[in-house]
Parts: structure tokens; sequence; C-alpha cells
């Protein structure tokens, strides 16, 4: 499988979920905390793998290749 988030795609997944995941943890008795939760774990694996399938499905690639 290839890559397809990179650069500041994947600092941005990491704060977002970094984020996510305290909001979620701090709120975790109620739903949208556990939704919360489980939106920054999603988030934080595909900066982690470097594989979004939403990324893949929109033809979105963010690693940069090398032109030489």
């Amino acid at each position: 499988m290839d890559r397809n988030v990179g650069g500041a795609d994947r600092i941005g997944r990491v704060i977002l979920a970094a984020i996510l995941l305290s909001l979620g943890y701090r709120h975790r008795q109620h739903t949208l905390g556990t939704l919360a939760f489980i939106a920054g774990s999603d988030l934080l694996a595909t900066t982690v793998i470097q594989r979004c399938p939403v990324n893949a499905v929109l033809g979105i690639n963010t690693v940069e290749t090398d032109a030489s």
C-alpha cells in the first residue's frame, strides 16, 4: 500500500488527534466524548501508518516525492 499522508498533513493530524483524544478522555462519560476519542484514535493511526482511506478515495496525496 502506498503512503498518502505526509508533511503538514501529518503534523495537523497529530495536533488534532491530541486535542480530540484529550477532550474525549476528559468527557468519556458522554457519548460525544467517546466519539471524540474514537476520532482522535483514528487520526493518530492514519498518521502513524501514513495511509488514509479517505485520501485514497479522493485521490489526495500529501507525501513529498523526490524529483531526482
